[in-house]
């Protein structure tokens, strides 16, 4: 399914209804260069699975947990330097608690992946700077 966003706003709302077809343990592995809206739309993934609190981008902590009806684990991978930098920090164990992990910079981990994870791409539309293509493919979303 592609989507094309205007603003910031409708990115997180286009987080927000995927969040509804997620079910706990699934996996949404982001692709997009820097600025390319990955925690807006996270902010509005977490939105959409009940989580409370303010969302931000785990670049320097690795991983940001939220609690809501369903925990929501997201990872940005940027600074790692393999999918065994992952299993280091606990991936299994957070594949395990029932929550929705959302990667940012995924393609670095690709191989620690599940097969059903959701993959959004988001990239710059090619006519207007401020606006972003977002495809959302793969899992019980597509």
């Amino acid at each position: 399914m592609e989507y094309i966003s205007h603003s910031e706003a409708e990115t997180e709302a286009i987080g927000e209804r995927l969040a509804a077809a997620l079910s706990p343990g699934a996996v949404v592995a982001y692709r997009g260069g820097l600025g390319m809206g990955k925690t807006a739309f996270t902010r509005g993934l977490a939105r959409g699975l009940g989580c409370r609190g303010r969302v931000t981008s785990p670049t320097f902590t690795i991983v940001n947990e939220y609690e809501g009806a369903i925990p929501l684990f997201h990872f940005d991978m940027y600074r790692l330097n393999s999918s065994e930098d992952l299993f280091d920090i606990g991936w299994e164990d957070y594949l395990s608690r029932g929550g929705v992990c959302a990667v940012e910079w995924s393609e670095q981990v690709a191989d620690a992946l599940p097969e059903d994870a959701v993959t959004v791409t988001l990239s710059r539309h090619p006519d207007h700077d401020g606006w972003r293509i977002i495809t959302v493919e793969g899992g019980s979303a597509s």
